[in-house]
C-alpha cells in the first residue's frame, strides 16, 4: 500500500506558510543513538501537555499546515501521542512519523493505524553492524526491520530513512536491496551533520570529497528504486547542482527539478516539545527559537519572530566563503542552514557541497572539515569547524570509524585533541 498521491505544493507561487511541519513531542527515547541530532534520551522539562498538544493541532489546521510528522525522542513515549495523531487527521492534516522501532508491537501498530497516522518511517543506519553501532543498542537492527513488517502487516504505508556517515556508507546498495523487499514506498537519505551527539564524533562525519563517491552511487540507486517502485528522496542537506541533480532531486524519470534553498521558516516549522519553535526541526535551539506557543501563538511567532523568518529575508549578500562567489548562489542560497551551521556557528557557506567538491576536484584540490571547538552537551548543539583547502591526493588520515563508533561516549574534555579528533 503507497501513500495516496497529493497535489504537490508550489514553492514559486504559493505564499510562506507552515506547510510541513516535524514535531517533536518528547524528547525521551528508547534509544541513544550516538549521531543524535537531539541528543534525545530524557524528556524535556515542561514538555507540552495531550491537551496543550491539541490546542496547537488546532492553531496549525488554521494556518494551513498540510502535513506533520512526529517525532521524538520517540513520539510513541509521550502519554498523548495517540491523541494528537487522532486530532490532526480530523483537523484535515496528514499525520506521520519517524521512529527508530525499537517499541513497535502489534497492539501499538494496530492503534496507530486506528487513529489516521498515514505513513510511518522507520530509522535504519545500514546493516546490522553499522546500525547497531550507530544506534548504541544491540538488536536495534533487527527490531527496526521487524518493525517494518509488524506496521505493513497492519496496513501502514512505510518508508525508511538513514543517515549517511564513514560508518555506514558502504552498506547503501545492499540496506537498499533490504528496504525494497520489506516493501517500503519511499526512502529518504541525507548525511550525518555534526549536530549533537554527532558532534562529538568528527571521525565519523563525511567529508566534503567523500560526495564524489556518494552522489552518483545514490543517482544509480534512484534508477532501480524508480523501476521497483519506491522513491528516492535526497534530504535537504545532501547534493547540490552537479550533472545528476535533476535526477536526484525530481519524484519522476526524466525531471528537471533541482534545489531551490532552505525552505526553514518558508514552508517548514519545527516544534519542540517544551513548545518552543523554530523554522527547521534541526535547526540550532540556541539560535533559531523564536518563541514559544504557550506564550504566543503560532500565527504571530511565524508572522513575526525573525529567527523564524530568515530564509524569507536572505539574498545573496548573506553568503560568505565559497558560496558568495558561485553561480548557483542565488538560488541554492548557501545550501542547508542547519549544516552550515553546525560547522561555522552561522550559514551562508556549506562546504558540503557535491557541485563544490567537483570544481575543486578539477583543480587538483579538496576542503578538509577539521575539528576546532567542541560542542557544549544540549540539544541542536554544535561545535566550529575550521576548513582546510589541500591538493586532492593528500593522505585522508581520518582513521577507523567504526572503532570510532564503538567508543560509545563522549569524550570528556581533558581527553579532546580537536584538531585530528579520534573521540
Amino acid at each position: 500500500m503507497t501513500p495516496e498521491p497529493r497535489r504537490r505544493l508550489d514553492i514559486l507561487r504559493e505564499p510562506p506558510h507552515p506547510a510541513y511541519v516535524v514535531w517533536e513531542l518528547t524528547l525521551a527515547c528508547d534509544h541513544a543513538c550516538r549521531h543524535c541530532g537531539s541528543r534525545a534520551g530524557t524528556a524535556r522539562a515542561s514538555e507540552l501537555t495531550a491537551a496543550e498538544a491539541l490546542e496547537v493541532v488546532g492553531q496549525l489546521a488554521a494556518m494551513g499546515t498540510r502535513e506533520v510528522v512526529l517525532i521524538g525522542g520517540e513520539a510513541y513515549l509521550h502519554p498523548g501521542f495517540l491523541e494528537v495523531v487522532r486530532a490532526l487527521r480530523d483537523a484535515g492534516i496528514r499525520p506521520a512519523m519517524t521512529t527508530g522501532g525499537l517499541g513497535i508491537t502489534e497492539k501499538l501498530a494496530g492503534a496507530m493505524k486506528d487513529a489516521g497516522l498515514q505513513l510511518v518511517s522507520v530509522s535504519i543506519d545500514g546493516l546490522q553492524e553499522a546500525h547497531d553501532r550507530i544506534r548504541a543498542h544491540p538488536g536495534s537492527w533487527r527490531a527496526a526491520m521487524g518493525a517494518l513488517a509488524v506496521l505493513r502487516a497492519a496496513g501502514l504505508p512505510i518508508a525508511s530513512n538513514i543517515h549517511i556517515n564513514r560508518v555506514n556508507r558502504g552498506d547503501l546498495e545492499a540496506l537498499y536491496e533490504r528496504l525494497r523487499d520489506a516493501g517500503v514506498a519511499a526512502w529518504q537519505v541525507q548525511i550525518t551533520a555534526p549536530l549533537g551527539r554527532a558532534a562529538d564524533r568528527p571521525q565519523m562525519l563525511l567529508q566534503p570529497w567523500d560526495l564524489l563517491d556518494l552522489v552518483p552511487r545514490l543517482a544509480a540507486l534512484k534508477g532501480r528504486a524508480h523501476a521497483d517502485g519506491v522513491q528516492l528522496m535526497l534530504g535537504n542537506n545532501l547534493g547540490y547542482f552537479g550533472p545528476e541533480e535533476a535526477t536526484l532531486r525530481s519524484p519522476t524519470p526524466n525531471g528537471d527539478e533541482h534545489w531551490r534553498g532552505c525552505q526553514a521558516g518558508r514552508f517548514v516549522m519545527g516544534i519542540e516539545s517544551d513548545g518552543a519553535v523554530k523554522g527547521c526541526p534541526s535547526l540550532q535551539t540556541a539560535s533559531y527559537v523564536g518563541g514559544n506557543v504557550r506564550a504566543r501563538s503560532l500565527e504571530d511567532l511565524w508572522r513575526s519572530a525573525p529567527e523564524l523568518a530568515f530564509t524569507r529575508r536572505r539574498t545573496v549578500d548573506d553568503l560568505w566563503g565559497r558560496c558568495a562567489g558561485c553561480a548557483y548562489a542565488a538560488v541554492c542560497m548557501g545550501g542547508c542552514s542547519f549544516t552550515a551551521h553546525a560547522l561555522f556557528g552561522r550559514p551562508g557557506n556549506n562546504p558540503l557541497c557535491y557541485h563544490r567538491a567537483r570544481t575543486l576536484r578539477r583543480e587538483g584540490k579538496r576542503e578538509r572539515l577539521v575539528p576546532r571547538e567542541p560542542a557544549d552537551g544540549r540539544p541542536f548543539d554544535c561545535g566550529r569547524f575550521d576548513v582546510v583547502v589541500e591538493p586532492f591526493d593528500a593522505p585522508d588520515e581520518v582513521g577507523d570509524a567504526a572503532a570510532l563508533v564503538r567508543l560509545g561516549r563522549r569524550p570528556k574534555r581533558s581527553e579532546r585533541a580537536w584538531r585530528g579528533s579520534t573521540a
